[in-house]
C-alpha cells in the first residue's frame, strides 16, 4: 500500500462547507481496512519510542484516527471540541479559519505539567486550529512534541503557523 494509493482514495468538494473551499473527504479512506490500517500506521510511525504521553484529536475528524493513533502508541486520547460541547470545566481558545472565526475548548483538568502531546488533526489547511490546539495544550503546561496530519494543503501554508514545530504529514496535497 502507498501514500499513492491513500491520495488516490481522497475525495475533493468543492464548495464545501462554503463556496471557494475544496473539502477534502477521507470518508473512502476510512471505509477500506486496508487504507485505514497503512494511514495509522503511517501517522504513529514517526512517534514510537518518544513518550507520547497523550494524543490531542481535534474536533471532529481528528477524533477517528487521533484515538486510533493514541491506542497504538499507548497513550491517553483527549478530544478538543467546539465552544460547548464538553460537559465539564474548559480552557478556550479562539482562533482564524480559512472561512471565518471559531473557538475550541478542552477539559481544563486534561494534561498537566510533564505530559508529553501529540496534536492529530486530518487536515491542516491555513493552520488556525492546529495552532489554538497547540496554544491549549501549552496553557495547561504541557509540552507539544509534534503535529501529525493525514494531508497538509501545502498551498495553504497552515504549517508555518506552527510556530516552527516538528510536522508529520502522510500525504502533502
Amino acid at each position: 500500500m502507498t501514500s499513492a494509493e491513500l491520495a488516490a482514495s481522497i475525495r475533493s468538494v468543492p464548495d464545501f462547507p462554503e463556496p471557494g473551499i475544496q473539502f477534502k473527504d477521507i470518508t473512502p479512506l476510512l471505509a477500506s481496512p486496508d487504507l485505514l490500517r497503512q494511514a495509522v500506521r503511517l501517522l504513529v510511525s514517526p512517534f514510537e519510542n518518544r513518550g507520547i504521553t497523550h494524543v490531542v484529536g481535534i474536533e471532529s475528524r481528528g477524533f477517528i484516527l487521533g484515538a486510533m493513533i493514541a491506542d497504538e502508541l499507548g497513550s491517553g486520547f483527549i478530544p478538543v471540541r467546539k465552544e460547548g460541547k464538553l460537559p465539564w470545566q474548559t480552557a478556550r481558545k479562539s482562533y482564524d479559519l480559512e472561512y471565518g472565526t471559531d473557538c475550541i475548548e478542552m477539559h481544563a483538568d486534561a494534561l498537566k505539567p510533564g505530559d508529553r502531546v501529540l496534536i492529530h488533526d486530518d487536515v491542516i489547511a491555513t493552520g488556525g486550529t492546529a495552532a489554538a490546539a497547540g496554544d491549549l495544550v501549552r496553557g495547561l503546561g504541557a509540552e507539544v512534541v509534534a503535529y501529525a496530519f493525514l494531508i497538509s494543503l501545502e498551498a495553504l501554508n497552515g504549517i508555518e503557523r506552527l510556530g516552527g514545530a516538528e510536522v508529520h504529514a502522510v500525504l502533502r496535497l
